[in-house]
């Protein structure tokens, strides 16, 4: 099967699509409460997905929909309409002696192609992001998925047909592999190409494509608990961390802890009793546990769950001397997306965030912030973990790219 046709109507699309910003923000809003209106039929589709998949599997949790998630969707799409977009933002404007005027202008990246997987809140946050900031979509999402991804990009083409908007500013390509492939070698068609899933998928897409890719990587979070640490803080940042949506990339997968604080890890591991997390200790760490916490749930850690990005209520614990062999630790097994360090001790803190190289460092907070709408930029097309074009949750400035704007009055350029 030819793919092509798919491309050349974004490509097209792209290039007649160009909506006022009242009309683009209209649209927006009428999406919003077409996703509402709607909700009786979007969980259905939803439900045919859910039947398909274990409820034990990790993307289990990400691929439900409920008529609360859907509410919160609807609320970050009018978020994004509120937002003022960075199209036409003057970035530089200098006259040179020659007498030429140059400005640097933001302008849209052009066609955004996105493969996800069981996430169908993607379908709708890639749409309104790339749409706000003047952008064509093209998504590829992941089969266990297609149900609910169908459903969202017929709701999304009822509104833009709506306003006599050309549908294929948003595509969803076919579900099989081969529309992978074919995305993948879209030269000419695809500005960027945004991979956003598991670490296998990220891998693939970067180590295959011949389009720009701006990784969106998976989560590797540690949080480390300092000697100054302040327990009852430190429990709560823990918790809500570890628990509040396991299978999100922001989710904690490593606790590391001071060495003369192991004595406060019963109380620590307490508060993550109440959610049945399974712990992977290493010897002191477990030595610390033993007798506090349930031998059904206290494990002794393997290296193999150092590096591990878990999804599930599973957690590493990783005991250290001190915050040099904690930075050490986070280097060589974190995947540069969120670190934290719990501490009262401000020349600690400051080393922690001055050191870590991550896209969001945090002192005394949970990583659970790490997100496009907790942010202020309404949504997020991905987090980013490279360090080019774009870093940490992809707004509607990351959507974007300049061009040189170059005014004269007929000067010309002498050897």
């Amino acid at each position: 099967m030819s793919y092509t046709s798919y491309f050349e109507n974004a490509l097209i699309a792209g290039r007649k699509t160009s909506a006022a910003p009242a009309v683009i923000n209209q649209v927006l809003e009428d999406l919003a409460a077409a996703t509402i209106a709607q909700t009786r039929y979007l969980l259905q589709e939803n439900i045919k997905d859910l039947d398909r998949m274990d409820p034990t599997d990790p993307k289990y949790d990400r691929l439900k929909l409920t008529e609360s998630r859907l509410q919160d969707i609807a609320s970050d799409i009018l978020a994004i309409a509120k937002l003022e977009s960075p199209l036409g933002e003057v970035l530089l404007d200098k006259i040179l002696p020659n007498g030429l005027q140059i400005s640097k202008v933001r302008v849209p990246l052009g066609v955004a192609g996105v493969i996800y997987e069981a996430r169908p809140n993607v379908t709708f946050d890639v749409f309104s992001l790339c749409f706000k900031t003047g952008n064509i979509c093209v998504l590829k999402g992941g089969s266990d998925a297609d149900f609910s991804n169908r459903a969202i990009m017929s709701v999304i083409h009822q509104v833009l047909a709506k306003h006599n908007i050309d549908v294929n500013a948003a595509t969803l390509l076919p579900v099989e592999r081969e529309a992978t492939e074919a995305l993948l070698n879209a030269i000419g068609y695809i500005d960027v190409l945004i991979p956003r899933g598991s670490q296998s998928l990220i891998n693939y897409v970067r180590n295959n494509s011949k389009v720009p890719v701006i990784e969106t990587g998976a989560g590797i979070v540690h949080t480390y608990f300092d000697e100054t640490g302040d327990l009852e803080k430190g429990a709560d940042i823990i918790f809500n961390a570890k628990t509040r949506r396991v299978s999100v990339c922001n989710a904690l997968d490593c606790l590391i802890i001071h060495s003369s604080r192991l004595n406060d890890l019963p109380n620590i591991a307490e508060r993550l009793l109440e959610k049945q997390v399974e712990l992977f200790a290493d010897t002191n760490a477990y030595d610390a546990l033993d007798g506090h916490y349930p031998a059904n749930l206290l494990n002794k850690a393997e290296p193999e769950h150092f590096g591990t990005e878990f999804l599930s209520l599973k957690l590493a614990v990783k005991t250290v001397d001190n915050l040099a062999e904690a930075l050490d630790h986070i280097a060589q097994y974190g995947s540069k997306h969120s670190e934290a360090i719990i501490s009262e001790d401000g020349e600690n803190i400051t080393t922690f965030l001055n050191n870590v190289d991550a896209a969001a460092v945090y002192a005394n907070a949970s990583t659970a912030f790490t997100d496009g709408a907790q942010f202020g930029l309404g949504a997020e097309i991905g987090i980013s973990t490279q360090k080019l074009h774009a870093r940490g949750p992809m707004g509607l400035d990351e959507l974007t790219s300049y061009k040189w704007i170059v005014k004269g009055s007929g000067q010309t350029r002498n050897p």
